[in-house]
């Protein structure tokens, strides 16, 4: 009879590595927002992977950084929060930025590097974006340089995006974790709630479509949820803003930015309830509460 094993890791790295994007391979379905711009991570999400002898919970963390700001500073003790939960550790390196921009290796990796070796458990790097590396050959002085960076550390070369190298990562990863029974039914995919994962849905829009600062200064708030028997689900959202200025950027000329943001996460909603969605979207004024300790809480951004 083979041996059960169940157990947590906890996804680390700087902004934009592929955290999010691993945890959703691995899972074979979206469950973390996704979008080209950092950071975009605010809480460690759960994911849950199981397999007839393993069960994984994957925590996906916000990036590590070194931005200023009550919010930022929550982010970070979320991140290494995870850590110290977690029975290993899956480090998420952006391979493909560092062999164009060799500069930035030491900035990002400079804080990783104390308190993962003091961390006291399996530590994996995940060496993503091997699949947009050209010629190959750039990779080995890379992982040589992250060897050197975390010598307790095993090392894979991964695409997150086409899946190379993640059966070989999770494999190891298996083999780290303690015998124990699943935790959770084996259809179950996340921790959170469906109430949560709606309101990243929406955050994912803001991300995507709007430019430059402005999706760090939105927050979704989910008001109303309604599952009647028959017919959609009805959902209303506030997105709260932090500047007068950026209600009319949201909102876009004759509500159209609004509209979009919004036809796109119904769209998005309705695959993950399998069922048609009503969604309703008003944006809210909140001057700075980037930086409002009871609103962070209140949010679940703090303790």
């Amino acid at each position: 009879m083979s041996t059960h094993r169940f157990g947590h890791a906890a996804l680390m790295g700087p902004p934009n590595a592929g955290k999010s994007t691993l945890m959703n391979h691995i899972l074979g379905q979206k469950l973390a927002i996704v979008s080209p711009k950092p950071q975009t991570t605010r809480n460690a999400i759960s994911g849950i992977h199981t397999t007839p002898d393993t069960q994984i919970v994957f925590l996906d963390t916000p990036g590590v950084h070194r931005m200023a700001g009550r919010m930022n500073r929550l982010l970070l003790e979320a991140a290494w929060g995870a850590l110290h939960q977690a029975d290993c550790v899956v480090l998420i390196l952006d391979l493909a930025l560092y062999a164009k921009k060799p500069q930035l290796f030491d900035r990002e990796i400079r804080p990783l590097t104390d308190p993962v070796a003091r961390v006291g458990r399996p530590v994996f790097i995940a060496a993503n974006k091997v699949d947009q590396i050209r010629p190959k050959e750039k990779m080995l002085p890379l992982l040589l340089r992250i060897g050197q960076a975390f010598p307790q550390a095993e090392i894979f070369p991964v695409s997150a995006q086409t899946g190379d190298g993640v059966p070989e990562l999770l494999a190891a990863i298996t083999k780290t974790l303690p015998e124990g029974p699943a935790q959770y039914p084996e259809d179950q995919l996340s921790t959170a709630s469906v109430r949560f994962l709606a309101a990243e849905t929406i955050r994912e829009k803001l991300f995507l479509e709007l430019e430059e600062e402005l999706p760090y200064n939105t927050l979704v708030e989910i008001e109303l949820w309604e599952e009647p028997e028959t017919g959609p689900v009805r959902i209303n959202a506030c997105i709260h803003v932090a500047r007068s200025s950026h209600k009319g950027m949201v909102i876009g000329k004759g509500g159209q930015m609004l509209k979009k943001i919004g036809s796109a996460a119904r769209l998005e909603l309705e695959i993950m309830l399998e069922r048609p969605v009503h969604l309703e979207l008003w944006v809210k004024v909140r001057e700075d509460w980037t930086e409002d300790p009871a609103f962070l809480r209140e949010m679940g951004l703090g303790e």
